[in-house]
């Protein structure tokens, strides 16, 4: 099922991308080919024949509104550079600057790299140190088939290198289970917990290894210690299959451990909050304690009134007689 709501959604997304780039191309949103008047003005002289030039570019507002159709307004002028070659005259401006739509995306599809606005410039009239001139920029198309292809890209990435991260971490604590389950350490652990997730667990039998890993899996993930819940958690899962009768669904523990996993209450701030806000996250420490707490009393109470409903139940398997098989 889950694959089909993924397929569903990457057809989705293609056709909002499809749809919006045909909705852009018929407005003529980037004005493709179409010449924008600007004002130059240079300390020396715009004759000058000199390969790069410094300018400023100068922009009127108002043309700018009404040339694209849009209500963005334009700073009225840009730190520029004319570059000269064989094949014309090249503007560069606005680099790394704030600039309105639709000149940011043709800036991000043209010149990824060097993150500045560029096309090729004629000029209109020139007075030494000032001109009329006009800029044509390269033609953009496709822009969200192309965003949607890079996140795409970009996700694939993400993915292979979180894999590859995780390997030495599920390695070094896989291996510290397999100390803890023979020094007994985890029967330990089960022993002590066993009063408090026996009522939340009730299908894991008593003194059941899962027990301890899953008390393991809570503890790392209360802790902000997220690299080596997954291990734990894996493990707990894999130690709960062993008993599942249907390998093919989920029992109604390895629902609970998701749920609570998920909505695990944070006594410590999560590594990204603190790298984004330093000391300040002190101000937040009680409210992510009492938010998560909540959570997690909403996720337990979730997980055993979805498993009381009967469309939640699962169905019994109906034996087969192999010689009455179509009532003959």
């Amino acid at each position: 099922m889950l694959n089909y709501v993924w397929a569903g959604l990457i057809i989705l997304s293609f056709v909002f991308g499809i749809t919006s780039d045909v909705l852009d191309f018929s407005k003529d949103r980037y004005r493709n080919g179409t010449e924008l008047t600007i004002g130059l003005s240079s300390e020396s002289s715009l004759t000058d024949e000199s390969r790069r030039q410094d300018v400023t570019v100068h922009i009127d507002p108002s043309f700018f509104q009404s040339f694209y159709g849009t209500e963005s307004r334009p700073d009225s002028t840009y730190a520029g550079q004319l570059v000269r070659s064989a094949d014309g005259i090249q503007l560069r401006f606005a680099q790394g600057v704030s600039i309105p739509e639709p000149w940011a995306t043709i800036r991000s599809e043209t010149s990824p790299r060097d993150n500045d606005l560029r096309g090729v410039m004629t000029f209109e009239s020139v007075d030494s140190t000032s001109a009329v001139a006009h800029v044509t920029f390269s033609d953009v198309k496709f822009v969200k088939m192309h965003a949607i292809a890079a996140a795409a890209i970009d996700m694939a990435e993400t993915a292979v290198s979180l894999a590859l991260g995780l390997i030495g971490v599920i390695a070094l604590w896989m291996g510290l289970l397999k100390i803890a389950e023979a020094s007994g350490l985890i029967h330990s652990v089960v022993r002590v917990t066993q009063p408090i997730l026996r009522p939340l667990f009730p299908e894991i039998p008593k003194d059941h290894p899962a027990l301890g890993l899953i008390v393991l899996n809570l503890t790392a993930n209360m802790l902000g210690l997220g690299n080596a819940a997954t291990p734990l958690g894996i493990k707990a899962m894999e130690e709960m299959q062993k008993l599942n009768p249907d390998p093919d669904t989920a029992t109604n523990s390895m629902v609970m451990l998701l749920a609570m996993n998920t909505a695990s209450v944070q006594l410590v701030p999560p590594v990204l909050l603190v790298a984004l806000m330093g000391l300040q996250i002190n101000e937040l420490i009680f409210a992510i304690l009492i938010v998560t707490s909540i959570s997690l009393v909403v996720g337990i109470l979730a997980a055993k009134l979805l498993s009381k409903m009967k469309r939640f139940q699962p169905v019994p398997a109906v034996a087969v007689d192999p010689l009455n098989v179509g009532g003959k």
